[in-house]
């Protein structure tokens, strides 16, 4: 199944406290189980303005959804073609 990047821009994220970051979760935890077992959330990594999301879905267009169903903004989603690491480099 397809693995996504997207990128969420939101001003002052890696200002959020603990309680918001743990309500935003929920939040997206919620879209998910409306959505059925298709799509799911790896992680995200929270910087200055964004906060990057990593989800394996079956297409573009269910991660969208999850982005419409939990108000999240979704300002570019992009497929992952590969993974690489420093085993990558052996």
């Amino acid at each position: 199944m397809p693995k996504y990047v997207i990128e969420r821009e939101i001003p002052g994220a890696g200002k959020l406290t603990s309680d918001q970051l743990k309500s935003i979760s929920q939040t997206s935890c919620g879209a998910l189980s409306k959505l059925g077992s298709e799509i799911q959330w790896v992680n995200s990594y929270v910087t200055g303005n964004k906060i990057y999301c990593i989800y394996i879905a079956p297409n573009e267009e269910m991660v969208l959804e999850h982005a419409k169903l939990g108000g999240f903004p979704a300002n570019a989603i992009n497929q992952v073609s590969a993974i690489i690491d420093p085993i990558t480099a052996e």
